[in-house]
């Protein structure tokens, strides 16, 4: 039996220990960023491309959850390796007002380019509340035009030999790749920007055969040891964080994304990941 000392004892232990996990979800994992080092294999990619590096940067949620500071020294690190390429998979900012516009010029300022090229597609939380404000949309787009990013929205763009394939949003009114991909999606050395991975599953990629880099789960933000986390804003569960094989001789990699819509993260540090690219054998 346990004395009432005891009992006590091992009362104050657990909330201490519930207080110190809660303080790491909240102050420390939120903005713990992991640098990842995939290796991206691609079909017909120029061979003087063999080993160059790409930098996935998703999910920023420039607004009133995230530190301003926290994202520019992300940016930093990101420019110090020097990538050749730097895509940006959507969600650039939460947007509350029109305060988020000032905020994300003021911060894009500090954006890090790729040595031959900057890309970006738009996610869900650019179009504004609901995902239906198109001005919304259009605003960032110019702001991150205006920062040295060429945004695709359905359009495809080739930089030193590699082709770029960048779709709107699964969520917006926008979302219409069919065109682009019957045109371009059979090209050599291609890949495709997607922020939601749950577009992987409409019948939309035609003879598509290579990489989606998507985003938009934050890896659950939450997730218990040996489980899988338990709120994702996906239809097909799977999707988490990392990479997929996908039907159709496709693969996606999922980053875990640089900001969060709740300062909390748990086993799911935020992640930008820095490829490798090799010839695909």
């Amino acid at each position: 039996m346990l004395t009432r000392r005891q009992a006590l004892r091992a009362l104050a232990v657990a909330g201490t220990g519930t207080l110190a996990l809660g303080l790491y979800a909240w102050r420390i994992e939120p903005h713990w960023l992991d640098l990842t080092y995939p290796v991206l294999p691609i079909s017909g990619l120029p061979r003087e491309l063999e080993g160059r590096t790409l930098a996935q940067v998703s999910d920023l949620h420039v607004g009133p959850k995230v530190d301003d500071e926290y994202i520019i020294q992300s940016f930093r690190r990101v420019y110090e390796l020097a990538p050749d390429f730097v895509v940006v998979t959507g969600d650039w900012i939460t947007y509350r007002s029109p305060r988020q516009f000032e905020q994300l010029r003021r911060v894009l300022g500090h954006m890090p380019h790729g040595l031959l090229g900057t890309v970006g597609i738009l996610g869900n939380h650019d179009y504004g509340l609901r995902w239906r404000m198109l001005d919304v949309a259009d605003q960032v787009t110019a702001i991150a035009r205006a920062a040295g990013v060429a945004v695709l929205r359905n359009e495809s763009s080739v930089i030193a030999g590699l082709q770029f394939l960048g779709l709107d949003d699964l969520w917006s009114p926008r979302f219409d790749p069919v065109e682009l991909l019957a045109q371009r999606g059979e090209d050599a050395s291609t890949i495709v920007l997607c922020h939601n991975p749950d577009a992987a599953d409409h019948a939309v990629w035609g003879r598509y055969q290579g990489w989606i880099l998507a985003g938009h789960t934050h890896g659950g933000q939450c997730k218990p040891p040996f489980l899988p986390p338990p709120l994702l804003p996906v239809r097909n569960k799977r999707y988490t964080a990392g990479e997929f094989g996908l039907l159709g001789n496709r693969r996606m990699y999922i980053s875990r994304g640089v900001g969060h819509l709740l300062q909390v993260r748990f086993n799911a540090r935020p992640e930008i990941p820095v490829f490798q690219l090799r010839r695909s054998r």
